[in-house]
C-alpha cells in the first residue's frame, strides 16, 4: 500500500508561479499512474491532470491546460505539478492521488473514483 504526502503549497498572487510535490512511499511507485486533483470549498473534488507510470504520458483538465505541467521522478518516488499563470479561481486544496498501472498504454482516469490512494491535501491560495 502507498503512503503519499503533499507539500508546496501556499499563498500567492494572481500570475505566480507554484510547484507541488507528492512524495510516495510503501510501494512500488513506478507501477502506479499518478494524479492530482483539486477542491475548492462547497465544490466537488475535481481532476487536475494524471501521468503515466512510466513513460510520462499525461493529461490535463481543460481549465489548466497550457498553464501547468504534471512530471514524476520514479527514482525519487515522487510527482510534481508545477502551476504557472495561477488565478484566483485556482484556489483550492490540491490532492495526489496513486492508481495501480498494467502498463503505459492503459487509458489514464481522470474520475476521482478511479484513484485508490490519497495524500491529506496541500492548500493553494491565489489572491488577485
Amino acid at each position: 500500500q502507498v503512503q503519499l504526502v503533499e507539500s508546496g503549497g501556499g499563498l500567492v498572487q494572481a500570475g505566480d508561479s507554484l510547484r507541488l510535490s507528492c512524495a510516495a512511499s510503501g510501494g512500488t511507485f513506478s507501477v502506479y499512474a499518478m494524479g492530482w486533483f483539486r477542491q475548492a470549498p462547497g465544490k466537488e473534488r475535481e481532476f487536475v491532470s494524471a501521468i503515466s507510470r512510466r513513460y510520462g504520458r499525461t493529461t490535463y483538465a481543460d481549465s489548466v491546460k497550457g498553464r501547468f505541467a504534471i512530471d514524476r521522478d520514479n527514482a525519487k518516488t515522487t510527482v510534481y505539478l508545477q502551476m504557472n499563470s495561477l488565478k484566483p479561481e485556482d484556489t483550492a486544496a490540491y490532492y495526489c492521488a496513486a492508481r495501480r498501472q498494467n502498463n503505459d498504454g492503459e487509458y489514464l482516469r481522470t474520475g476521482r473514483y478511479d484513484y485508490n490512494y490519497w495524500g491529506q491535501g496541500t492548500q493553494v491560495t491565489v489572491s488577485s
